[in-house]
């Protein structure tokens, strides 16, 4: 199974991008998802080009002023970052396309 790159992402790459990485890590443990993750901040998000980011919802302005290539980074944006049901909801679907869950 091949190993994909999640970044999490906030203003500072500090503390809710840390506390997202943790809501999430237990839904990738769920599905068996073989992952490595970071986390940061947006501006160096952008040079890092990981499989998918997933970020704050309040984020999706700034990210748009940055050109990520679609076709490599995914971006999920959430409401609640902690939310284990939004996370799983959201990111199960772009770990399917990206034909790392079956």
């Amino acid at each position: 199974m091949k190993k994909v790159n999640i970044l999490f992402v906030c203003g500072a790459g500090l503390g809710s991008s840390f506390a997202c990485q943790m809501a999430a890590e237990d839904v990738l443990n769920k599905l068996g998802i073989n992952a490595m993750l970071d986390h940061s901040d947006i501006s160096s998000a952008v040079s890092m080009k990981p499989d998918i980011i997933i970020t704050a919802q309040n984020f999706k302005s700034q990210f748009e002023k940055f050109s990520v290539d679609p076709k490599q980074t995914t971006i999920v944006y959430l409401k609640n970052i902690v939310s284990k049901k939004e996370i799983e909801e959201k990111v199960t679907p772009v770990l399917k396309d990206k034909g790392i869950l079956a």
